[in-house]
């Protein structure tokens, strides 16, 4: 199992069957890659989903951002 990204996303078997979901929230983090995936701006997400706020997803969006680029392959080492 992935460590959770600091406090905006959290794991429970009691909530969504262990889906990692938005802190304090049974919003699974999955469905906002949907709705940006789909083209939806991401105040359009939280307008859908009201217990999760934007800065939680801009934070999650920078924390997803930081650890690709820190677990990126050196140039050397790509397939």
């Amino acid at each position: 199992m992935m460590p959770a990204m600091s406090n905006v996303v959290t794991t429970d078997p009691q909530v969504m069957h262990g889906k990692p979901c938005f802190a304090g929230t049974r919003v699974p983090v999955d469905i906002l890659f949907d709705y940006l995936g789909k083209g939806y701006p991401v105040d359009y997400f939280v307008a859908q989903f009201p217990t999760v706020t934007r800065d939680q997803v801009l934070r999650l969006l920078d924390e997803a951002r930081e650890r690709t680029a820190r677990e990126a392959l050196p140039v050397g080492e790509r397939a």
